[in-house]
C-alpha cells in the first residue's frame, strides 16, 4: 500500500466534496475515500478561509470594511456552493417545523427551502458580516482562516460520539465512526490557526465551542437520535459565527 499515495488522494477526495475546485483525474472516487477523507476537512477549511482572507485583503485596498467582508463571504460561498449554508437552512426548517423524529428528517430531506430556514440563512450570513466588519481589519484575515478550520474540528467531531440516523444519504459515506487518531489529525489541522490570533482567546474560544458542541450533540439526540449531513453543516455554521462572535466581544470588552 502506497500510504503517501492514500493520504493525497483522501485529501483531494475532502476538498472535491466540500469545494467546487476540480481535482486530478487520477484521484478517481470510492466510496469508502470519504470517511478517510474526514480528518482533512479542516485543512480544507483553512483553504478556504485562506480564500476569503486574500480576497478581503484585496477588496480593502480599494472598498470600505465592511464591502470587503461581503466579497469575501461571497468568494466562499461561490467556492463551496453554499454546502454548509444549505445544511442549516435544512436543519432549521426541520427542527422548527417538525414535531415528530419522522417529520423532521422528511423534511431535513426536502430540497426546497421554508421560511425558517430562509430567515436562518439570511441571520447567519448578517452575523457573519456584521461581526466580521467590526473587527479591526488587521485581525480579520487570520480570524476567518481559524474560524473556517476550527468550525470544521468541531462539526466532525460529532463523528466520534454520535450515530449517523439515515439508512442512506449523501453523507452515509463520510458518517462511519471516526477512530481518535483521525480526530487528533483533524484538531492539528483545525485548531493551530486560532493561536496565530491570541492565545488566551483561543483558550477561551476552545472552551465555549466544547460547551456548544455539548448542547447542539444534545439537541440533535433529544430530536433525532443522532445526526444527519444536514446537522454537520448546521452545526459547521453555528461554530463558525459562535467564533466570530467570541473575538468580537473578547475585544470590546
Amino acid at each position: 500500500m502506497n500510504r503517501p499515495l492514500d493520504e493525497l488522494r483522501y485529501f483531494f477526495t475532502a476538498l472535491g466534496y466540500f469545494t467546487r475546485v476540480p481535482v486530478p483525474r487520477w484521484v478517481g472516487f470510492e466510496r469508502e475515500y470519504l470517511n478517510a477523507a474526514a480528518r482533512y476537512f479542516p485543512l480544507v477549511g483553512a483553504m478556504v478561509g485562506g480564500v476569503a482572507a486574500l480576497v478581503y485583503l484585496a477588496a480593502l485596498r480599494v472598498f470600505p470594511p465592511g464591502v470587503a467582508v461581503l466579497l469575501s463571504m461571497a468568494a466562499t460561498l461561490v467556492l463551496t456552493g453554499a454546502f454548509h449554508e444549505d445544511g442549516l437552512a435544512d436543519c432549521v426548517d426541520a427542527f422548527g417545523g417538525a414535531y415528530t423524529r419522522e417529520d423532521a428528517l422528511r423534511i431535513m430531506h426536502d430540497s426546497r427551502i421554508g421560511a425558517f430556514g430562509a430567515i436562518a440563512i439570511v441571520i447567519a450570513l448578517a452575523l457573519k458580516w456584521q461581526t466580521l466588519a467590526a473587527l479591526p481589519p488587521q485581525r480579520v484575515a487570520w480570524t476567518m482562516i481559524a474560524a473556517h478550520a476550527a468550525s470544521r474540528v468541531f462539526a466532525i467531531s460529532y463523528l466520534v460520539t454520535l450515530d449517523y440516523v439515515r439508512a442512506e444519504g449523501k453523507a452515509k459515506p463520510v458518517a462511519q465512526r471516526m477512530g481518535l487518531g483521525s480526530l487528533a489529525l483533524a484538531l492539528v489541522f483545525g485548531l493551530p490557526w486560532l493561536f496565530l490570533i491570541d492565545s488566551k482567546l483561543a483558550c477561551v474560544t476552545i472552551a465555549a465551542s466544547i460547551v456548544l458542541r455539548f448542547f447542539i450533540g444534545r439537541y440533535f439526540v433529544r430530536r433525532i437520535g443522532g445526526y444527519t449531513g444536514d446537522c454537520l453543516g448546521f452545526a459547521q455554521q453555528v461554530f463558525e459565527i459562535a467564533i466570530y462572535l467570541i473575538g468580537l466581544a473578547w475585544i470590546s470588552y
